[in-house]
């Protein structure tokens, strides 16, 4: 835990101004342009006046799980007073060096968004940067995927569900909690790098990477998987000022082998590059020409929240160059086209951005690299955090892959690629995916891995080296029959994970895989498909079948129990794969 005379000086800090670890610039900058979506708050303004912001953006975005509303709320270091809801693609962000910086006395909180407390579709929402103390006590953050609570400081406890209502999935990163954590019925979680006191609950798959005080007991009862250092990470890029119109990004450095909260001994370690150094986009104004001619000129792009409409792909090439979305701000391809092109230079940065399937059908969404080659980023890898997909939902979206990565050494810290099971333009024929995430290069390490109902292979891993912490992934509900849902012969569907056949080295830890079948007749031969080799490894993997028809019959090749919807219902588990 951090020492209280530490916490003491970063409150005096913020209250002073300072924002720790914020270099010195040459004179004040005028405040930039973020648009009528982004609210500045500092600690003088009229607690009323904030507050009623706060309830009249949550009055929209409560229920509005398909809604064109994007926001990002922005709090200078010093202290609040405040009740924060916090709805769909709504960002909440303390501004400090530290999240203690940043202190929030009242709640901050993620209430379920079906009824009976039913949390399974409470998606695209973060809280970062903050130090909250609940005068519950307890912090309530009822979510599922696509939600993120990144370098938060909880002083009281947190509980992941509402009134013990179903929860589907989470994430949580650089984040202290003084007390109790409780999972409850979640499903599935993943916390990495982060401390807490205690931690109650588990359910199919909890997984704790580079966490000091992860839970007592060992998979399978409790389902727990535990990983003492994180290898490799960037966290996440965040906003930082001091309140006197010094503004820039802080760019946290790399580290290896870590465990707990980056900020422990003070500002998270990195660089910080001035706001002037970026052109900040507006979606009602910008295009893909505007926003590539300002990257071409070396700026970096900030993207205010709102919906880009890009008839050509968004390209990024030079190294280090940053993307930060703000506010869940998306980007929409309408003309067949990617809606991003990252090249194969070191160290760029794609974080916070939601990419929505266009009508004409993509090649992708995401692209990171040309051709797999044999260049290495090791030293400067390109990294993407807060990333999330869609196909339909909100409109028929088409691609045949979401996020492709061809070059080598890429850190992914965070995604959730759905075909969506739910909303405008569903159906088998309608939302049209193949895969979520294709792998064609090496050594790529991935945190947090959702991804969910696409028509053929989830994922397909066809690079050496690669390393998953953490699966999470529900199969298609909706392939309408065994024949039209045939991977090879002999083999009933598509299996959920897909290591290439000639892979040699792979490694996996916590991965679930459920199947909520919709049609009679339908099952999956193999959740997980690998070659069976010894440098292919798979730790703590669990099967569910949901609803009343179908099941998966093996977890990993021709391993592990069938997962049926037979009641009593059994959750089969393997241990390791190879099998020992």
């Amino acid at each position: 835990m951090i020492r209280s005379n530490s916490r003491f000086m970063y409150r005096a800090a913020a209250m002073a101004g300072v924002v720790i670890g914020l270099a010195p610039m040459a004179g004040a900058q005028k405040a930039p342009d973020f648009g009528s979506h982004v609210f500045v708050f500092r600690p003088e303004m009229p607690t009323a006046e904030m507050q009623s912001k706060i309830d009249a953006v949550y009055a929209e975005q409560q229920h509005s799980e398909f809604g064109k509303g994007r926001y990002a709320f922005l709090l200078m270091p010093g202290e609040y007073k405040l009740n924060v809801p916090v709805g769909f693609y709504t960002q909440v962000a303390g501004l400090g060096g530290t999240p203690d910086a940043v202190h929030l006395t009242g709640s901050l909180y993620s209430d379920a968004a079906e009824k009976n407390n039913n949390a399974t579709t409470t998606f695209w929402r973060s809280a970062e940067g903050i130090h909250v103390t609940p005068e519950s006590g307890t912090v309530r953050w009822a979510v599922s995927q696509a939600v993120s609570f990144r370098r938060m400081h909880v002083s009281g406890d947190m509980v992941l569900h509402q009134k013990g209502g179903w929860a589907s999935g989470g994430w949580m990163s650089d984040t202290m909690v003084d007390g109790n954590v409780d999972s409850g019925p979640q499903q599935q979680w993943i916390s990495r790098n982060s401390e807490w006191k205690s931690w109650t609950g588990s359910n199919w798959n909890m997984v704790f990477v580079g966490v000091p005080q992860a839970p007592a007991g060992e998979w399978p009862k409790p389902a727990y998987t535990k990983v003492a250092e994180t290898p490799v990470v960037r966290e996440k890029p965040f906003l930082v000022s001091d309140g006197h119109g010094r503004w820039a990004v802080r760019v946290p450095a790399l580290a290896r082998n870590s465990s707990g909260v980056s900020w422990k001994g003070g500002a998270t370690a990195g660089r910080d590059v001035p706001m002037a150094a970026f052109y900040i986009a507006h979606p009602e104004s910008d295009t893909a020409a505007t926003m590539n001619a300002a990257l071409r000129s070396g700026k970096h792009l900030l993207l205010t929240p709102g919906t880009y409409d890009l008839d050509e792909p968004i390209q990024v090439e030079r190294k280090d160059a940053i993307v930060l979305g703000l506010g869940f701000a998306t980007l929409r391809p309408t003309h067949g086209t990617e809606a991003m092109v990252v090249a194969d230079s070191d160290g760029i940065i794609v974080s916070g951005i939601l990419f929505d399937a266009g009508e004409m059908i993509s090649p992708s969404l995401l692209r990171v690299g040309e051709t797999h080659g044999s260049r290495t980023h090791r030293d400067d890898p390109i990294s993407l955090s807060d990333v999330f997909f869609r196909d339909g939902g909100a409109g028929i979206g088409k691609t045949k892959s979401n996020l492709v990565i061809e070059s080598n050494d890429v850190l992914v810290d965070h995604t959730w690629i759905w075909r969506a099971d739910h909303g405008a333009g569903v159906g088998w024929t309608k939302n049209l995916s193949d895969n979520g995430l294709t792998v064609d290069g090496d050594d790529v390490t991935i945190y947090g891995l959702f991804v969910e109902h696409h028509q053929k292979f989830e994922v397909v891993w066809n690079g050496e080296r690669g390393r998953t912490y953490f699966y999470q992934s529900e199969i298609a509900y909706d392939a309408p029959s065994q024949p039209e849902w045939t991977s090879a012969k002999g083999v009933n569907g598509w299996a959920s994970y897909k290591v290439g056949d000639g892979v040699r080295e792979h490694e996996a830890w916590g991965l679930g895989v459920y199947s909520v079948f919709r049609y009679p007749n339908v099952v999956l031969s193999r959740a997980i498909e690998v070659p069976e080799v010894p440098g292919v490894r798979f730790h703590h993997m669990v099967t569910v079948a949901l609803d009343d028809k179908g099941e998966i019959t093996h977890i990993i090749n021709g391993a592990g129990d069938a997962a049926t919807t037979k009641q009593p219902r059994v959750d089969p588990r393997l241990t390791e794969f190879p099998v020992r």
